[in-house]
């Protein structure tokens, strides 16, 4: 059995043949290799084989709490850790590697060399999102935008519409088009996690209000993060992708899919019948 064959075996019944030959296809930039890190190999394992990988940061320590790395890979790029990462799981991937942060002066290049693109990019690069999802909404690629928020997620589905600002630009009461440096990440932002308050955890929603807080001077906060959230990053993001792949239409930004796992812990389960003995 040729290897793809094999490492989708187990796919069959959930993915359909002439899917996984699409999901095959499809090239993905992964713009922010922390938590997209995840996305990636939850995606290769899916089968996804064409990666484009965009970050400038390095690993450290405090990241493998949560993201797809390992101690050996400390000090390394992070999209030369994720690269080997996602060959070590299917070595016949095609990978490429930018070792560098989206900009307004790159944002077109890297996005033409993709058919869908992942947005993990930290909040605090306000201008490098909007100039990310800029190019995509120009070059008509669809952006799955994906944060870990607590033991849960939130996604946001931008399919583009190159006639009009980009969604997000829209969503986050952005000039229509140019540069957003002197924009502020804590008003932007703080209005997102204000509207999503009642559907998220209240330790959540305080921890990530202390952040923003601390942020609000331009002082670098690390926010809370645990594995839960970013594993639920991973999950989301990929099955949003291969629902579009299929054709269907996820739901669309401004409109957000939260998942909240600790919230869903709390709520009534299923009562199953057992046959007595």
């Amino acid at each position: 059995m040729a290897r793809y064959d094999e490492l989708t075996l187990r796919n069959a019944g959930y993915v359909a043949p002439s899917l996984q030959q699409s999901i095959r296809r499809c090239r993905v930039l992964i713009a922010g290799c922390g938590v997209g890190s995840t996305i990636a190999e939850a995606a290769t394992r899916l089968g996804f084989e064409h990666f484009v990988l965009a970050d400038g940061d390095v690993v450290e320590r405090h990241n493998l709490n949560r993201q797809a790395f390992c101690e050996a890979d400390i000090g390394d790029l992070k999209t030369n850790a994720l690269a080997r990462r996602i060959l070590a799981i299917n070595p016949e991937a095609k990978v490429s590697t930018l070792d560098h942060y989206i900009a307004s002066d790159n944002a077109a290049s890297i996005v033409a060399g993709c058919d869908m693109v992942f947005d993990t990019i930290d909040f605090l690069d306000l201008s490098g999102i909007a100039s990310l999802h800029d190019e995509a909404n120009r070059q008509g690629k669809p952006v799955i935008s994906a944060v870990s928020a607590g033991w849960g997620a939130v996604l946001m589905f931008c399919p583009p519409k190159p006639a009009e600002p980009s969604i997000f630009r829209r969503m986050f009461g952005l000039p229509q088009s140019g540069p957003v440096d002197n924009a502020s990440y804590v008003e932007r932002f703080g209005v997102l996690f204000g509207a999503l308050s009642d559907r998220l955890s209240p330790e959540v929603v305080q921890a990530m209000g202390h952040a923003l807080t601390r942020m609000e001077d331009g002082t670098p906060c690390p926010a809370p993060h645990v594995s839960a959230g970013s594993y639920s990053v991973a999950a989301l993001a990929v099955t949003c992708a291969v629902q579009l792949l299929a054709g269907h239409t996820p739901t669309i930004a401004p409109q957000l899919i939260v998942i909240d796992l600790l919230g869903e812990l709390s709520r009534p389960g299923v009562s199953v019948i057992t046959a007595s003995s």
